[in-house]
């Protein structure tokens, strides 16, 4: 996904917008339960927020 000069959320399956950024995927990563790092992933986060 990315956003036009007017703020507006546009899809598309490229891979660089028009004005040639990288675009972003529209949809969050998965999650896994089965993940042994979350909880430390989570701090570092919350900690340094990024």
């Amino acid at each position: 996904m990315y956003l036009m000069r007017t703020e507006t959320g546009a899809y598309t399956i490229q891979k660089v917008s028009p004005s040639g950024k990288p675009t972003q995927p529209a949809h969050p990563c998965r999650f896994s339960p089965d993940d042994k790092f979350s909880r430390q992933r989570v701090m570092l986060k919350k900690r340094f927020g990024k």
